[in-house]
């Protein structure tokens, strides 16, 4: 049975979230917040001055808006993760990006939209684009000889969830991703699709079957001490139930949109829906940062709003604020998936693009 905004996925699992925050958990002592930009300068046009445009305002802008909003608990400025989309590569619009990673207030992942993809296919686009962005733009990050990435799926569509079949068409996706050298996918949540996870507010493991889609729809939640537990860790934003700023309550799913700026109200349901291990809260947030409303909301006083907020709510709540690449929330969750401490991992990792020229 369908029910409005497809809530027979999410109502459940919802609920059973909401009971662990209400039966108590530990206070919160940390907030990660990481920004992933479904980053999209092709976003319908074929303009390549446009495209241009919209790449251009984003380097004119961000390097200032980082350098003037607070710093976190570290000292640091505020970081944003662009995941390019595969199919509109183009040398001239990854350059100010890359630039903007060597000023240490960005980082770039991978990002694709594909549909009817064969294995092969997909594996070879994937394999060049990374090696693109390793070898020509010095993104990524090479470990143990491998290109490491963090992914987000076009559509929502990841390991083929669609109920109709398009936008991917790969029930093996999620096994293919990790042989690829994916360390983290970051698509969730998806909101009221149909591609939406059981699996809610929580960064678990999932594996993969590859006789049917959406196996990351179940998985096993990361523990302290635990080990590899899955196929596919899968980093989620928060999701769950606005009450607040109009007369009927509407989903929250981490999203900032020219329609839905930040607000006091949503960095509060943020920090209270995020996924947690212990004390330690991951508010991954998501936009479209190069479709024109949303770059001019957020170049234009959204994101230095955004920050300034956060950083209240973290006083507030008495807790730090850190702000990290989709990179950097992964290494900070599995520093303490293995007992080390993730500030110190945060701390070194910028020592090391500092000492590497690269802020």
């Amino acid at each position: 049975m369908r029910l409005p905004r497809n809530a027979q996925i999410w109502a459940v699992p919802y609920l059973k979230d909401r009971c662990r925050h209400w039966l108590g958990r530990p206070p919160i002592t940390r907030v990660w917040l990481a920004i992933a930009d479904h980053y999209e300068p092709m976003w319908h046009t074929t303009d390549l001055g446009l495209s241009r445009a919209r790449v251009q305002r984003w380097y004119a802008n961000w390097p200032a808006i980082a350098a003037e909003s607070p710093r976190d608990a570290c000292g640091f400025p505020p970081q944003y993760t662009f995941f390019f989309p595969e199919e509109e590569y183009r040398f001239e619009f990854l350059e100010p990006l890359s630039a903007m990673t060597r000023l240490g207030i960005s980082d770039v992942e991978v990002h694709i939209h594909h549909d009817g993809d064969g294995r092969q296919s997909f594996t070879n686009r994937m394999l060049n684009f990374c090696k693109t962005l390793r070898q020509c733009h010095g993104l990524l990050r090479e470990i143990d000889g491998r290109i490491r990435f963090a992914f987000i799926h076009g559509n929502w569509a990841l390991d083929n969830s669609r109920p109709d079949g398009r936008w991917c068409g790969l029930n093996d996706e999620i096994q293919i991703l990790r042989d690829l050298g994916c360390y983290a996918d970051f698509t969730m949540p998806s909101g009221n699709s149909p591609t939406q996870s059981r699996m809610l507010n929580t960064i678990y493991w999932c594996s993969d079957d590859p006789t049917r889609p959406k196996s990351y729809d179940s998985g096993i939640p990361l523990r302290p001490g635990q080990g590899i537990a899955g196929d596919l860790l899968m980093i989620p934003g928060p999701l769950g139930i606005r009450w607040a700023e109009r007369l009927l309550p509407r989903l929250e799913f981490g999203e900032i949109a020219a329609s839905d700026p930040p607000t006091p109200y949503r960095v509060r349901r943020w920090f209270e829906l995020a996924p947690r291990i212990q004390g330690d809260v991951f508010v991954k947030l998501h936009t479209h940062g190069a479709q024109e409303a949303n770059s001019a909301m957020l170049l234009g006083g959204g994101l230095a709003l955004l920050f300034e907020l956060a950083a209240e709510e973290a006083n507030r709540r008495g807790c730090q604020l850190l702000f990290v690449t989709a990179w950097q929330m992964y290494s900070a969750i599995d520093a303490i998936r293995r007992y080390v401490d993730p500030v110190e991992t945060i701390r070194i990792q910028h020592k090391v693009r500092k000492d590497a020229g690269l802020a």
